[in-house]
């Protein structure tokens, strides 16, 4: 998934040690939760060696489990999972939306309501437990033992958007249909539940021409970045700056609140 995941160029991953790069196989059932402790182990790793390190997103989601933790929820019997999945393969997405709209108003209005998995997580628990997915959000999380710095870079929406599509014309480009038909095969497997991917999925399936399946991945895509804005613009600790800004000048700001 190098292309539609936008891996960072081997010059890019050579200036500085990433970690969370292409570790995982999509066969590989992995999780937020999963994330939250994985990440948490390898920050107090690298914290004994620098006491400084940078987290780069991404995902509100991941990011916040994190900076935050995650909030508990009980163990549901997998049947209804597999269930969800075979809904969705034979219905659609919208039977789905519908569910979780009746079952659950309040997740329904906050949640990337398009994210096949988001939607299945929060009508599992639903339905494994009786109990909205929403009661057992916002309680109270174990304090992290490092402090927070966060800073987010922004631009005119108008420039956003058409990056975006510039991005998507230069990730056809590189290949990324013919990346698309080498996992077409899998295309159930929960890794590939993302734009650029379900798109041409499509496509492939003689849903979409190949031009509006293009244009759906950037239609989607300035969606996904409107809803990144919308999550991070929430919190009001994060310092923001123009993308333009002199790096010394950020950089100055991040140095005073160390």
């Amino acid at each position: 998934m190098t292309i539609g995941t936008a891996v960072p160029e081997p010059e890019e991953l050579a200036a500085a040690q990433h970690y969370f790069i292409q570790d995982r196989s999509i066969f590989d059932t992995y999780n937020v939760g999963e994330f939250e402790r994985d990440a948490l182990q390898k920050l107090e790793h690298l914290f004994e060696e620098n006491s400084v390190q940078i987290m780069v997103g991404g995902s509100g989601l991941y990011v916040d489990a994190v900076l935050k933790g995650l909030d508990y929820f009980p163990e549901v019997d997998a049947k209804i999972r597999e269930k969800l999945t075979l809904q969705l393969e034979s219905e659609g997405i919208e039977v789905l939306q519908k569910q979780l709209k009746e079952l659950d108003i309040a997740t329904y209005n906050s949640i990337e309501i398009e994210n096949p998995h988001r939607i299945m997580r929060a009508l599992e628990i639903c339905i494994g437990t009786g109990t909205p997915y929403s009661t057992f959000k916002n309680k109270p999380k174990k304090p992290r033992n490092f402090n927070i710095i966060k800073i987010g870079l922004n631009a005119e929406r108008e420039l956003i958007y058409n990056r975006i599509n510039l991005r998507v014309d230069l990730m056809i480009k590189n290949g990324l249909i013919e990346e698309a038909k080498k996992l077409f095969e899998f295309k159930y497997l929960n890794a590939l539940q993302t734009v650029g991917y379900r798109e041409l999925f499509n496509y492939f399936e003689g849903n979409f021409t190949k031009d509006f399946a293009i244009s759906e991945i950037k239609k989607n895509t300035r969606r996904f970045a409107k809803r990144q804005l919308t999550w991070f613009k929430r919190d009001t600790e994060t310092m923001w700056f123009d993308y333009l800004t002199e790096l010394s000048v950020i950089k100055n700001k991040i140095d005073s609140k160390i």
